[in-house]
């Protein structure tokens, strides 16, 4: 029925002479498929089941991502209450890709750390009252997913519920560090899964963006920690420092560096736990198993992050609560399965 549905949509929007193809699922509900009609003329769908998945924060995010000049997929036609958009294809040259295929590293990460700096410059003006802020409750409750399907199910280590608060009061007397300055829009997932070359653009329009429908206003060292602690692949320290001082170069609005660095590890840290819940909920939950390679990386990054005094709290509950034999991979489907 749901292909049908979507079928439908984009037969009605004008590409009913296209053949379509599935391109790929994500750790949520959405999947995307490519049209492509016999000239080479093609087009992404979007099929976002509407009890699942909301688009709209989707199409409401690319309208202020383009109208500051970035590489967004254009929106060509939408069914919103049904959960189906038909986009502008960017191609297939993620950053993955690309590095995979021998692009300069430093340069491509370049690219991405300065459309940051101009984000980051834009403040909030016509961003204020359009999307959520991401608030200390919002933090919390993302990261206490570590506890609740990471711990307990995924590697089977008992916490009680007075465990779990006082991991929670942890976090309550960490967060203040996060706030260092002036929110931005935070995109959120600033990954190289996420992330474009375009090779036919230049500036930062060569830098396309996927992934956006989950930004908020926060702290602008969040999108930096996506980038540079990303569970995906280590990135030399080299190209970090490199990164890191190209930011500051750029950001002389940045008046307090010791305390954008806290903000960033502390955010680092939240991150990291909070992935770890999650992708032991899609093992556990969803049967999604591939998401388990990430675990040692995910597990280095945060301990690394937990050496910043900012960070003792939490620190201390995790040396007290989880001992190295259960900082591991969860085995699939976890330990109750």
């Amino acid at each position: 029925m749901r292909d049908t549905s979507r079928r439908a949509f984009w037969q009605g929007a004008g590409w009913g002479d296209a053949a379509e193809v599935l391109l790929a699922a994500d750790a949520s509900f959405r999947r995307y498929f490519r049209l492509k009609r016999a000239d080479g003329q093609t087009a992404i769908v979007m099929d976002a089941p509407p009890e699942k998945e909301d688009v709209r924060p989707f199409v409401a995010v690319g309208e202020i991502l383009s109208g500051f000049g970035y590489s967004v997929p254009r929106l060509l036609a939408a069914h919103q209450t049904d959960g189906f958009l038909l986009l502008e294809d960017l191609g297939d040259i993620t950053y993955t890709r690309a590095l995979a295929a021998g692009e300069d590293e430093r340069a491509l990460y370049d690219l991405a750390a300065d459309l940051l700096t101009d984000l980051a410059k834009r403040g909030l003006d016509g961003v204020a009252g359009r999307v959520p802020a991401y608030s200390d409750e919002k933090l919390l409750h993302e990261v206490m997913l570590f506890v609740d399907w990471y711990l307990r199910p995924g590697v089977g280590l008992e916490i009680d519920d007075a465990a779990r608060e006082a991991f929670a009061d942890a976090w309550r007397a960490c967060l203040p560090a996060v706030r260092c300055g002036a929110d931005v829009l935070v995109l959120r997932d600033y990954h190289v899964d996420n992330i474009m070359l375009l090779p036919g653009r230049s500036g930062i329009a060569a830098c396309g963006l996927l992934d956006f429908q989950d930004a908020v206003t926060g702290p602008a060292s969040y999108d930096l920690v996506s980038l540079l602690q990303d569970c995906r692949r280590d990135i030399p320290q080299s190209v970090i420092s490199s990164v890191m001082e190209r930011y500051f170069a750029a950001m002389p609005e940045i008046a307090d560096r010791e305390a954008f660095l806290a903000s960033y590890r502390v955010l680092g840290a939240q991150r990291h736990f909070k992935v770890l819940g999650i992708f032991a909920r899609q093992t556990v939950l969803y049967g999604k198993h591939g998401y388990l390679v990430h675990m040692p990386r995910l597990w280095r990054l945060a301990l690394e992050n937990l050496s910043d005094e900012a960070l003792a709290p939490v620190r201390e509950w995790i040396e007290k609560h989880v001992p190295e034999s259960h900082r591991v991979t969860p085995p699939p489907g976890g330990c109750a399965a």
